[in-house]
C-alpha cells in the first residue's frame, strides 16, 4: 500500500482541463479572440450511450471520465527487458539521453526541485518521484517498470494580435491524438493550412474533430488542402474553438505540405502536454506499455515451462510480456487473424530477445479445431506451414499484406494483366489514398511470411489470455467518441462471448482464463463476467495480484427497448479490477477478470 500511495503522489500532480460551456455562434463574435486559441476538448458521445454510461457510472462519475479520456496520462510507463539489462541501468540511460540530448526538454520542464539537472549518477541511486523525472515503480513485484513523468496542461502562448490571428494547419483528429502524446505532425496527418505558410514559418496547431452532419453521420467536412483565413467567416471556425494543442515550425511550405506524401510537417516546438517521446530509443531493453497491460501479464501468473496461448495477441506487448516473466522457458502461442500484426509480433520477440514465442496466422473465433481423427488434432506442424507457404509464394499475390492462394480464374487474370502492364485497381488506388490521407499505420506494412494454424486441441494449455478486441473506448486521449452507438456495443459484447466460448474449450482442467479489455463498457466487461460465471459453472473468480484497480460494477441495467444486462453480484465486485482513467493512478480505461478452471463436466 506504501508503494501505490507514492505512485499516486507522484503521478496525480497534475492540472486538470478548466470547465466550461461551449460558446455559442454570437458568444464566439463577441468574446476575446485570444481566448480561442487554448485546449478545452468536450468528448461527444452518440446520446443513448451517454445515457447508458451516465446510468451505470453516475452523471458526475461518467462527467470525470470524459473529461480524462481527453487528455494523455501525464506520464510514460516503460517495461524493462530484464533477460537483457537492468532496471537501474535503464533509469541511468534515459537520464543520460534527457540531459545530453535534451529530448523534448525533458530534464528541464519536469525537473521538480530547480533548474540544475541532477547528477546522472546521483539521480540513479536516489531516483524517487520526489527527486528524479525518471523513477523505478513502487508496486510490489513491478520494480522492473520504470515511470518517466511528463508535464500539462500548459498554456501556450501563440502572439495573438487583434484582427491578426496567427498562422496555422489542421490535422487530424488521429495525427493530434498522437501529437498529444509526444509525436510530431507529418505531412500526412495534415488537412488544412494558412494561406502564404513558408518553410520556417511558426504555426498554430489545431485539431478537425468530426462534426454532426444533416444525414446523421459525422465527418469533419473539411477538404485537404483548402485555405485558412483565421476569420470568424471561415467555415471550421467555431469548430476549432478550444483545441488548440501546439505551436511548431513548418518543415516545408504550404505547397510543399499538400504536394509530398510523407515526411515531417511541422516540427511541434510547444505542446499542451510535455510527454517524451521514446521512438527508436533503447530498442531492444525497453518496451514502452500502459501500465495495466503489464499488470495483466502478471494476474495470468505464468510459470516456466508452461504452455500459455495469447488470443489476440498483436501487437505482442502481453505475449512479450508473459514470456518475459517465464524468463523464456515455456510455450507461449500467440495467434491473431491478421498477417501483418502476426509480423509485428515476430519482430517484437525478435527485438526483445524471446526465444519461447511462437506466432501464427488465426481467427480466434476458430481457435478450436474442429476436424478431430481417431481423437487426435490434424493440426499441420510450423515446418510443414512454413514449406507450404514457400511453394504458395511462387505463385500467389499479397493483398493488403496477406497472402493469397490463386484460383485458375486469378492465373488468367494475371495473364491478361502482364500483357497490358501493371495495372492498380480503382479501389486499390482509393486505399493507398486513404493511407496517405491519414499515415502509414501498423497495420499497412507488407512483406514476410507468416505460420497458419487451423485451430488447437481442447484442454491444450495450462493459461490463455483473452484480451479481447473491444471498442477502445478506455484509451486515451480521445477526441471524439460518437461513432460508438448502442447496438455496436452490444455486438462488440456478443462477439466477445464467442471469443471467450473458444477460450473455455482450450485451457485444462486447473488451469487459469485472465479477460482483458481496454474499454468503459460495463457491458464488454462486467456483463462478459456475468456470461461466464452463469454459463460455466467449472469457472470461478480469482484474486488478482498485483491488484491496484478498482472494484467493478454490481446490479444490472435494463434499456428503454426491454434489453437486459446483468453485472456483478455483491461478492464479486472486488475480484475484478477496473482502472477509471478519471482515478488516482492516471491510467487508461481498462478491466481484468481473471477465472480458475475446475474439473469439467464430461
Amino acid at each position: 500500500m506504501k508503494g501505490e500511495r507514492a505512485f499516486v503522489e507522484a503521478i496525480n500532480r497534475k492540472r486538470s482541463f478548466s470547465s466550461r460551456t461551449p460558446p455559442s455562434p454570437s458568444q464566439i463574435l463577441l468574446m476575446d479572440q485570444s481566448d480561442r486559441y487554448c485546449c478545452n476538448p468536450m468528448l461527444r458521445w452518440n446520446p443513448q450511450v451517454e445515457e447508458y454510461f451516465s446510468k451505470a457510472y453516475g452523471p458526475e462519475a461518467f462527467s470525470r471520465i470524459s473529461k480524462a479520456l481527453t487528455r494523455p496520462s501525464c506520464y510514460s510507463c516503460i517495461r524493462v527487458n530484464t533477460l537483457r539489462t537492468t532496471t537501474e541501468s535503464i533509469i541511468e540511460k534515459i537520464l543520460e539521453i534527457q540531459h545530453e540530448k535534451k529530448l523534448h526538454d525533458a530534464l528541464k520542464n519536469l525537473h521538480t526541485n530547480d533548474d540544475t539537472p541532477v547528477g546522472i549518477s546521483e539521480s540513479v541511486n536516489t531516483a524517487t518521484s520526489e527527486t528524479s523525472p525518471v523513477f523505478k515503480c513502487q508496486i510490489p513485484g513491478l520494480d522492473y517498470v520504470v515511470f518517466v513523468k511528463g508535464s500539462g496542461p500548459h498554456d501556450i502562448q501563440y502572439d495573438y494580435q487583434q484582427d491578426r490571428p496567427p498562422k496555422e494547419v489542421i490535422v487530424s483528429r488521429k495525427c493530434a491524438e498522437a501529437v498529444l502524446r509526444g509525436a510530431q505532425v507529418y505531412v500526412p496527418g495534415i488537412l488544412a493550412c494558412s494561406a502564404h505558410v513558408e518553410k520556417g514559418d511558426k504555426v498554430a496547431i489545431s485539431v478537425g474533430v468530426e462534426q454532426p452532419g444533416c444525414n446523421g453521420e459525422w465527418a469533419t467536412g473539411i477538404t485537404r488542402g483548402i485555405v485558412l483565413q483565421g476569420l470568424k467567416t471561415d467555415p471550421q471556425y467555431i469548430e476549432r474553438d478550444g483545441l488548440y494543442i501546439g505551436q511548431g515550425v513548418t518543415m516545408l511550405s504550404r505547397a510543399g505540405i499538400f504536394r509530398d506524401l510523407s515526411g515531417l510537417g511541422v516540427d511541434v516546438t510547444d505542446r499542451v502536454f510535455r510527454l517524451a517521446s521514446f521512438n527508436d530509443v533503447l530498442k531492444g531493453d525497453i518496451f514502452l506499455q500502459n501500465l495495466p497491460s503489464i499488470i495483466t501479464a502478471h494476474v495470468l501468473d505464468p510459470q516456466q515451462g508452461e504452455r500459455i496461448l495469447d488470443m489476440c495477441a498483436a501487437p505482442g506487448g502481453k505475449t512479450t510480456a508473459i514470456a518475459s516473466l517465464m524468463k523464456d522457458k515455456g510455450e507461449v502461442i500467440a495467434v491473431d487473424r491478421s498477417h501483418n500484426k502476426v509480423l509485428e509480433i515476430h519482430n517484437l520477440a525478435a527485438e526483445l530477445g524471446l526465444n519461447s514465442i511462437t506466432a501464427y496466422k488465426l481467427d480466434a473465433l476458430k481457435a478450436v479445431h474442429k476436424n478431430e481423427l481417431n481423437g487426435t488434432v490434424t493440426q499441420s506442424s510450423s515446418e510443414d506451414k512454413i514449406s507450404q507457404t514457400s511453394q504458395q509464394a511462387e505463385s500467389a499475390s499479397f493483398v493488403n499484406g496477406e497472402l493469397l492462394s490463386p484460383t485458375i480464374e486469378d492465373n488468367k487474370i494475371y495473364e491478361e494483366e502482364t500483357k497490358k502492364g501493371p495495372y492498380t485497381s480503382k479501389a486499390e488506388l482509393r486505399k493507398q489514398n486513404r493511407r496517405m490521407k491519414n499515415g502509414p499505420g501498423k497495420n499497412q506494412m507488407t512483406g514476410g511470411r507468416v505460420n497458419k494454424c487451423e485451430g488447437f486441441s481442447p484442454n491444450s494449455f495450462d493459461r490463455v489470455l483473452l484480451d479481447a478486441p473491444c471498442s477502445a473506448l478506455g484509451l486515451r486521449p480521445r477526441l471524439f467518441a460518437a461513432e460508438e452507438t448502442i447496438e455496436s456495443l452490444r455486438r462488440h459484447g456478443k462477439y466477445q462471448q464467442r471469443m471467450f466460448d473458444q477460450a473455455v474449450q482450450l485451457v485444462r482442467s486447473g488451469g487459469v482464463i485472465v479477460y482483458s479489455t481496454c474499454t468503459i463498457n460495463p457491458g464488454e466487461n462486467e456483463a462478459l463476467v456475468r456470461y461466464a460465471l452463469d454459463t460455466y459453472k467449472f469457472l470461478s473468480l480469482a484474486e488478482q495480484h498485483p491488484r491496484i484497480g478498482g472494484p467493478g460494477l454490481l446490479g444490472r441495467y435494463e434499456s428503454s427497448d426491454g434489453y437486459v444486462e446483468e453485472w456483478l453480484k455483491p461478492g464479486e465486485e472486488d475480484l475484478v479490477q477496473r482502472f477509471d482513467p478519471s482515478g488516482p493512478h492516471d491510467t487508461i480505461g481498462f478491466f481484468i477478470a481473471k477465472f480458475n478452471v475446475g474439473p469439467k463436466e464430461a
